[in-house]
């Protein structure tokens, strides 16, 4: 059984930061793409982050790129999510998200792990 568990989330004003955790259990995902999506109210999910787990690369959407960065510890098999700059218009639930196909995670948005969110709300 894959699981994916995010943690971090909460309410914070325009302006300040917040860390996403997500903890990988039930296969070793050393050779597994993860990446973070992100769902407003009314809005369709979108792709945030991702990092390829064995090289390190990451790749971010243009809306968070210079403010976000995504990271990894591999021997906790965990992923991380580092928000600075936050903005009223970041406001929505996290969700982690993982996939052996870095393609299918980052390009077709359709990893086939995800974890349940988290809720991240910034206020102005």
């Amino acid at each position: 059984q894959v699981q994916l568990v995010e943690s971090g989330g909460g309410l914070v004003q325009a302006g300040g930061s917040l860390r996403l955790s997500c903890a990988a259990s039930g296969r070793t995902f050393s050779s597994y793409a993860m990446g973070w999506f992100r769902q407003a109210p009314g809005k369709e999910r979108e792709f945030v982050a991702a990092i390829s787990w064995s090289v390190g690369s990451t790749y971010y959407a243009d809306s968070v790129k210079g403010r976000f960065t995504i990271s990894r510890d591999n021997a906790k098999n965990t992923v991380y999510l580092q928000m600075n700059s936050l903005k009223p218009e970041d406001t929505a639930v996290y969700y982690c998200a993982a996939d052996p196909a870095w393609v299918r995670l980052v390009r077709a948005g359709t990893p086939g792990y995800w974890g349940q969110g988290t809720q991240v709300t910034v206020s102005s």
